[in-house]
């Protein structure tokens, strides 16, 4: 079978830009898995998946990240007394065989992430017990994959694995375009497992303490593009929307407040939950951005009407405009719906310095949103939230402000003044802003 080229990327950030939004719409004739597990354009003899790695060990950038996640082992939950003493729970996962050369979703990305917690001390190693590091979680069962995706397309992705060893790697989307290699069926398990136990943990500590820590998932791939029957937009499984139905299932938490601040339209979660008026999705993101859905008038369908917001926000919307969001729309909508739960879609490529965008969030902006939602969920749910990685391709400003929000967790002062440029910043569309925001008030009565 032929496989399409994935052409390099230019090297300088507009050019990037340029190409990137030149080709998400026109990545189609890649190949794709249909629902009976076959390449639509190909068929191949299915085989039993190997068993993925145990383990890996790799240094990049000067962060050597390792991980012994494993099918067989028991789930860690640290102590109840090192639980409540914590302020934050993170789990790693960064996928290190998922990767395309080039592709700005690489695995580039969690290892800058961790370099830097390291290099701000922001880690275990120094701050002792008030940072935990989930070691050791199991991967996400094809049952907990499956509550969210068609089992089809799971099964159909599992069989893909041995194709993708032959061929190095495979396009099983071409809308983002999302790649596959030998080991990204099981590695996306892992990241699923990864929400999945940071739940377990962050709702252990709850009944503990009335103060619990934040979780944060820094995983990939990223998920809340995945629609229930397949892959879309660099994303694989829906990491968040699979801990949402794991919450109400395992834990009894039936109502599930999302918020997801990605620059990209969270259409994956969008669409799982639709029509399900226990699960209140949330999305800010770039009017006209990939993948085009989103639009203010999408509420919600049957049961579910109202508990869909989506807040299309102008280019060039920034700190001021996504504070005004947070207290005017988010609040609001949280308090009147009541979570036992507030999961996070924390995608940070609506920084002004990504290159697969146009608004003007800063590190700062970042710091705010994980400073205020904690706090939401403290008022609201007994402090239960986890965030979970989404976007981010600059790594610079992805790791700055995923340490930013580290910062804000522990209740630390930001330091997003050495980071961020306020020179480089222009002004925000006030008035488009305001309009979209009062269009969105009246439509959901807030």
């Amino acid at each position: 079978m032929h496989l399409q080229a994935f052409p390099p990327f230019p090297s300088s950030a507009g050019n990037m830009l340029f190409f990137v939004r030149h080709h998400l719409y026109k990545w189609k004739s890649h190949i794709r898995i249909d629902m009976d597990g076959k390449f639509a354009g190909g068929q191949f003899s299915p085989k039993k998946l190997r068993g993925g790695r145990r383990c890996f060990s790799r240094s990049i950038g000067g962060a050597s990240i390792s991980c012994s996640n494993s099918m067989g082992k028991d789930l860690y939950v640290p102590p109840n007394e090192k639980i409540t003493n914590a302020r934050l729970i993170y789990a790693v996962a960064p996928a290190m065989g998922h990767n395309q050369e080039s592709h700005p979703e690489s695995n580039f990305r969690v290892p800058a992430i961790v370099n830097a917690l390291e290099k701000m001390e922001l880690t275990p190693k120094i701050r002792g017990s008030e940072i935990i590091e989930l070691h050791n979680f199991k991967p996400a069962s094809v049952d907990d994959i499956a509550s969210v995706h068609a089992r089809a397309y799971v099964s159909g992705l599992e069989k893909a694995m041995d194709q993708a060893s032959q061929e190095g790697i495979i396009f099983i989307d071409g809308s983002g375009p999302t790649y596959a290699t030998s080991t990204t069926f099981h590695e996306s398990l892992v990241a699923a497992g990864a929400g999945i136990t940071l739940v377990d943990s962050v709702v252990a500590a709850a009944k503990n303490c009335l103060d619990p820590p934040v979780g944060f998932a820094l995983i990939r791939p990223p998920g809340h593009h995945a629609i229930p029957k397949g892959p879309m937009g660099f994303c694989v499984f829906g990491n968040v929307a699979i801990a949402a139905r794991y919450a109400q299932r395992v834990h009894g938490l039936k109502r599930v407040f999302i918020i997801d601040f990605d620059v990209h339209h969270g259409n994956g979660t969008n669409d799982a939950f639709y029509d399900d008026p226990d699960i209140f999705f949330l999305s800010t993101h770039q009017d006209g951005s990939y993948p085009g859905t989103g639009k203010v008038d999408e509420v919600g369908h049957g049961d579910g009407e109202g508990t869909t917001l989506n807040l299309p926000l102008p280019g060039g919307s920034g700190d001021i405009a996504m504070t005004t969001v947070f207290d005017e729309v988010i609040v609001p909508c949280a308090q009147s719906f009541k979570p036992d739960i507030i999961l996070v879609s924390a995608g940070y490529d609506g920084h002004v310095l990504d290159p697969l965008a146009s608004l003007q969030f800063t590190t700062g902006t970042y710091y705010m949103l994980a400073s205020n939602i904690k706090q939401l969920a403290k008022d609201l749910c007994g402090g239960r939230c986890v965030f979970f990685l989404e976007g981010g391709y600059n790594l610079d400003s992805l790791s700055y402000s995923v340490a930013d929000s580290f910062r804000a967790f522990l209740g630390e002062r930001s330091l997003a003044s050495e980071f961020d440029n306020p020179a480089i910043l222009y002004d925000e569309p006030s008035t488009k802003v305001k309009q979209v925001i009062q269009r969105v008030k009246h439509i959901h009565s807030l």
